[in-house]
């Protein structure tokens, strides 16, 4: 089984990366949609205790974030799966600006987002990490992460 944990700024494209390739396979968990950490928690529970493939679509800036899910995958010996979405601030501003009005995030909020972002790492838990940068075409380019002196 597996555990997807998407990585980036609000506005990067997390959420359309996550319709386009895990919409029919793995359950969705996303704080906007489920509103509080309470309910969020519960649903983690179900989906470890049934082994159901999932996938964490919130911003996850930090280690200590991203080891919630880790770390309570751990046991059932999912596998880790990061999604790290490279996206310059101002595209990521210019995109939020674009969303439905009840949907944008202020600027300052994601502007707090990317002052908290933390690189992620293989050593974190991740049994593969991805790197995503958006195309020219509105797609999407995924490629091996980066070896680095972290992972």
């Amino acid at each position: 089984m597996e555990a997807v944990i998407l990585v980036g700024l609000q506005g990067s494209g997390k959420s359309t990366f996550c319709r386009e390739r895990f919409w029919g396979t793995h359950l969705r968990l996303n704080l906007d949609m489920l509103k509080t950490r309470h309910r969020e928690r519960l649903l983690l529970a179900v989906c470890v205790e049934t082994n159901l493939r999932f996938v964490v679509d919130n911003t996850n800036p930090t280690r200590a974030e991203r080891a919630v899910y880790i770390e309570a995958v751990k046991r059932v010996k999912m596998r880790v799966v990061g999604y790290v979405f490279a996206c310059p601030l101002a595209d990521c501003l210019r995109r939020n600006d674009r969303r439905p009005e009840g949907q944008r995030v202020p600027h300052r909020g994601v502007m707090a987002t990317a002052a908290r972002y933390e690189e992620p790492a293989l050593a974190e838990g991740f049994h593969e990490l991805y790197h995503v940068t958006n195309d020219d075409a509105g797609g999407f380019v995924v490629e091996e992460w980066p070896l680095t002196a972290g992972s």
